[in-house]
């Protein structure tokens, strides 16, 4: 894990989410980019706007853009002091999930920190955020900017969503202290037909070195989410692992109910991989 961004929403580079993606950095001596994405104009431009709105709606955009650039003026030096060697601060316009598809062309993981004051507040738009990422994301709660990572859970369905998360997660896992195998039973013996090729996750995790400790949770879609966080703040995790699940519903995506509480209710912070 070489290379981490960190999606502020905000023109200026700060802020928990920051602090958290720096520490983790850190640890893994890792490349730190942060990113401040401004919708376009003409995205923003009803669709019968006049030429003079247009106009003043491109000024505000570029004034915006370049108090962004201006306010990333210290950001490597403030990330050095958090023990970031190599740090960047970009800003870019356009649609943010096509830009951060973008962006997970080289990236390793995508932090957001969660919380009213960022750009993706409604549960719509972090979902359109997390699903159409293209890479692993942590989401960090409001407040938390340390990178604990002495016990981490992981919230296992079988689900391919699931051991896409896993495997995005294995750098994180090998350093922890301790790992916690959270298994939905009901939905482990249904996500997982016999014509496809087995997948045994306690052999996967052993033969990374990675030896987990268990327990189970049976529970409905609907309890779900809040039977795997009761789960994981029982082992005191530092963070959550799970797949992010979603269904199609036209040409958007959409939360499964698990998914959508832990996302809104975690006090911890969760990696999540479609």
């Amino acid at each position: 894990m070489r290379e981490i961004v960190v999606y502020t929403g905000r023109t200026t580079p700060k802020g928990s989410g920051v602090e958290y993606a720096a520490r983790l950095c850190a640890q893994f001596e890792a490349a730190l980019s942060g990113l401040y994405i401004h919708p376009s104009p003409v995205e923003l431009m009803p669709p019968f706007g006049v030429p003079a709105l247009l106009t003043e709606m491109i000024e505000a955009a570029r004034q915006t853009e370049a108090a962004a650039i201006a306010a990333g003026g210290t950001f490597a030096a403030d990330m050095r002091a958090l023990g970031v060697a190599h740090a960047s601060w970009q800003v870019a316009e356009g649609h943010a999930p096509s830009v951060l598809a973008h962006v997970a062309d080289w990236a390793d993981l995508l932090v957001l920190e969660r919380g009213a004051g960022t750009a993706w507040s409604s549960p719509h738009e972090l979902g359109v955020l997390v699903l159409h990422a293209g890479m692993p994301v942590i989401l960090v709660p409001p407040r938390v900017s340390d990178a604990r990572l002495e016990r981490i859970a992981i919230g296992w369905n079988a689900s391919p969503e699931a051991m896409r998360a896993v495997h995005a997660a294995l750098p994180l896992l090998r350093r922890a202290a301790q790992v916690i195998l959270i298994a939905d039973t009901r939905r482990t013996a249904t996500l997982a037909p016999g014509w496809k090729p087995g997948f045994d996750i306690l052999a996967y995790l052993h033969r990374h070195g990675i030896t987990p400790e268990h327990a189970f949770i049976d529970a409905g879609e609907d309890e779900a989410g809040s039977a795997l966080l009761e789960a994981a703040g029982s082992a005191r995790c530092d963070l959550l692992v799970m797949g992010a699940y979603g269904r199609s519903r036209l040409s958007e995506w959409a939360f499964g109910g698990a998914t959508r509480h832990v996302l809104h209710e975690a006090d911890m912070p969760v990696l999540l991989h479609r």
